[in-house]
């Protein structure tokens, strides 16, 4: 862009901040208001698609009927820069007194999905106006609203199988920071966030009574094990310290206190921030618990569920 139309593009910018400021503002806290679960985000969908409507820009909804992408077309061809924003809600109840708190029982936007689907709507009609008025370099710009993206795989999936990354040059996203200072925008290049598998292990053996514990197999003394020791089984064999974590955040077993069960279970993630880890997360998770279980006489069971890759920053 030509250094003398720089100023008066900013001049602009701020110019269309401020006269959708409140507009904007307003269209969050509905958003938040009216939480959807992953997969059921129809009405999030909805407004989101309207107002892009209204700004004459053409969105197109994902087959499932939740989320969205939309171009921003540029007046010459060109690469395509996608904004991305995820739109569903958490399962959990909101503790804020705002007179825009959540109206869903058990349904809150925790995670400021919400506001990342606002930034990333706001951005497309900002830029519809910026690219029509400026001379913008060659491309166009896509939005995408990601539906689905707190359950495993996520809505990611849907969007990269229904195409609509195909020729996408870059991508951006941002995510809220809780621990990060208002106004303040932190970037970073290299892996910024952990591939997230959903893991669930099952042991079986013969129960009995804690009175004669010899003639049945300890499946709660198993599961502990497996809990205690799997994380660090794990962390040994990964790249590097922390690049690979198992947490548990379920562990089942019997119901009452002189009873040995026959049944355990425990669920829960292993995150994986290099490519490579992640790749290589199953093998290593079956060879901890088959090393862990050994000869105690119990099966195991393993359900890994593969969610997407670390996200890893471009330097450029």
């Amino acid at each position: 862009m030509p250094a003398t139309d720089h100023t008066a593009l900013l001049a602009e910018l701020d110019t269309l901040l401020e006269s959708h400021f409140d507009e904007f503002v307003a269209f969050r806290r509905r958003l938040h208001m009216h939480p959807e679960l992953s997969g059921q985000e129809f009405a999030t969908t909805e407004s989101i698609v309207s107002r892009l409507q209204v700004s004459a820009l053409r969105p197109t909804i994902l087959r499932s009927g939740t989320g969205a992408v939309c171009d921003v077309p540029g007046l010459r061809p060109g690469p395509v820069v996608a904004l991305r924003a995820d739109i569903d809600a958490l399962a959990m109840d909101e503790s804020i007194d705002a007179p825009y708190r959540s109206q869903v029982p058990g349904v809150a936007h925790c995670c400021g999905h919400d506001v990342h689907a606002t930034i990333v709507m706001a951005s497309g009609l900002i830029l519809a106006r910026l690219l029509r008025r400026f001379d913008a370099p060659p491309g166009s710009v896509r939005l995408i609203f990601e539906p689905n993206e707190e359950s495993v795989p996520g809505g990611a999936v849907e969007v990269i199988e229904q195409g609509h990354l195909a020729g996408v040059a870059s991508i951006f996203a941002l995510h809220c920071d809780p621990k990060a200072d208002v106004g303040l925008i932190r970037v970073s290049e290299g892996a910024i966030t952990s591939a997230t598998d959903i893991v669930r292990i099952r042991l079986t053996g013969p129960g009995g009574h804690t009175a004669r514990p010899e003639q049945a197999v300890d499946l709660v003394k198993i599961a502990g094990r497996i809990a205690v020791d799997a994380p660090g089984l794990l962390d040994a064999a990964a790249s590097r310290p922390g690049a690979m974590r198992l947490v548990f955040g379920s562990l089942r077993a019997g119901h009452a206190p002189n009873v040995l069960p026959s049944h355990a279970s425990l669920d829960g993630t292993l995150r994986a921030q290099d490519w490579d880890d992640w790749q290589a997360g199953p093998d290593l998770l079956v060879k901890a618990v088959e090393q862990l279980v050994g000869d105690t006489g119990a099966e195991g069971e393993l359900q890994h569920d593969r969610g997407v890759p670390p996200v890893v920053n471009d330097p450029e």
